[in-house]
């Protein structure tokens, strides 16, 4: 048998580095498109709906818009093919592993399909454009899946202990906020462009160097990283439908996937709403959107010791579930925010703690599952678990697309005011939901498998 090289914590740090480039990506389409192809633009905010006139803007049917419908279904085909892409992946046996070639190959069609979201879908037909569109989020997110996936699945495979998956939870956090912090940066990038490649032109090139600094950290782990040096895998033969039948079957993880569909509803709703929130409510320049992002990135950061410390001796669901009512009470101060940056720097300090706690602990949660189904039954399905995990969160995505752009369409600061009390609502459901997650008997039982050995 092949001597395993040990897994140590500065390669769980280069692993990480896959997940800045995702979410840099991930980042840039979910907070920028909605703002860029909707809404109205003002004296102050130029920008706003800068591309709105190259697609069809009223509603279609009943509120519901062809953008927001777009937007849905872009979510759910990816949440479909999620589950079929785990299924090929825990199935793969190539040269170099289950998981890497997958990250190899998908990198830079994805970061390339990101930059077309922002440049082709501007002719001088409509119609025309709103194919364009609907084609390539279709594309986009098939290539978001096919990179992440895999990428999701080795979380639990290099966190061989309890220590290392909290640590690469810890460290793939702090890269996923990083990169979605640095998209917050893209108007005020395409601010400094835009004397060079005008108002349009400006935002395009920054999508463009965004694309490229975020494909080149993909990059860096799929050939750096030599799987089989460090991942004993051996191919699953159950398939995709049947693994996804028994993922959903596990009772512990069911309880956790409520929560978390119900969290990401909220979630995304205040992140769609994010840059109109501080635009329309607060009426504060968009360029602000990256200062207030960073100082809450910034704080969220700086807590991350705390809650690495407090998940190993509390545990994590305790934490996740306190993560879960600071979020709501977040998304209510925003529902009655007034105007003024102070409301701002008031939402990204409060948003800061839960930020910490939910991006760290819910991967961790899932690779104890995935661990224990691996002990107990012998077969190692880590890529459906967290397939399973992103395609139940990602339908809660889809409906808050919909959600968004219909409750919206009116633009006014009553409509954008009930998107934040909606999230309000449902994360507090979520909160609940929680509850009923028994972590203890998951850490139990790990431990009893391995005996003495370390979890």
């Amino acid at each position: 048998m092949k001597q395993l090289k040990p897994i140590t914590n500065k390669l769980l740090w280069i692993f990480a580095l896959g997940q800045f480039g995702w979410s840099l990506l991930s980042g840039v389409v979910s907070n920028w498109m909605v703002y860029y192809y909707t809404g109205t633009p003002s004296a102050q905010n130029p920008n706003t709906g800068l591309f709105a006139s190259g697609i069809t803007q009223n509603p279609i049917l009943f509120k519901l818009t062809l953008f927001g419908l777009v937007l849905a279904c872009g979510r759910i085909f990816d949440a479909i093919t999620d589950p079929l892409i785990a299924g090929w992946s825990d199935g793969a046996d190539y040269k170099g592993g289950r998981r890497i070639p997958f990250m190899r190959a998908m990198a830079v069609p994805f970061a390339l399909c990101t930059i077309g979201l922002f440049v082709l879908p501007q002719t001088s037909n409509v119609v025309v454009n709103d194919v364009v569109l609907f084609v390539l989020l279709m594309v986009f997110y098939l290539f978001m899946t096919m990179f992440c996936t895999p990428y999701n699945a080795l979380i639990a495979e290099l966190g061989d202990t309890q220590q290392h998956r909290i640590n690469v939870s810890t460290y793939i956090s702090f890269t996923f906020i990083v990169g979605q912090s640095i998209s917050f940066l893209l108007p005020n990038v395409a601010g400094a462009l835009e004397g060079s490649f005008g108002q349009a032109g400006s935002i395009r090139m920054s999508v463009a160097i965004m694309a490229a600094i975020a494909c080149i950290a993909m990059l860096i782990p799929a050939f750096y990283i030599n799987e089989r040096d460090y991942i004993e895998s051996k191919p699953s033969e159950t398939k995709p439908f049947s693994s996804l039948v028994k993922t959903f079957s596990n009772v512990q993880f069911r309880h956790f996937v409520y929560s978390d569909v119900i969290y990401f509803f909220a979630l995304t709703l205040f992140q769609t709403g994010l840059a109109f929130y501080e635009t329309q409510l607060m009426e504060i320049e968009d360029t602000w959107t990256f200062v207030l992002t960073a100082t809450m990135t910034f704080i969220s950061v700086c807590l991350y010791p705390a809650v690495n410390i407090l998940a190993k001796k509390i545990g994590k669901k305790q934490l996740i579930i306190i993560g879960f009512f600071a979020y709501a009470c977040v998304f209510l101060v925003t529902t009655f925010c007034g105007k003024g940056l102070q409301w701002g720097f008031i939402i990204a300090v409060a948003a800061s703690i839960p930020m910490a706690i939910l991006g760290i602990l819910p991967q961790a949660c899932v690779a104890d599952v995935a661990e224990l189904t691996r002990l107990e039954t012998g077969e190692d399905r880590s890529g459906m678990f967290f397939a399973a995990r992103t395609f139940a969160f990602k339908m809660g995505q889809a409906i808050a697309m919909v959600v968004f752009t219909s409750v919206t369409v009116a633009q006014t600061k009553g409509s954008y005011r009930m998107t934040a009390a909606i999230a309000f609502v449902t994360c507090f459901i979520g909160a609940c939901i929680f509850f009923t997650f028994n972590e203890k008997q998951i850490l139990g039982r790990i431990k009893e498998l391995k005996g003495s050995e370390e979890i």
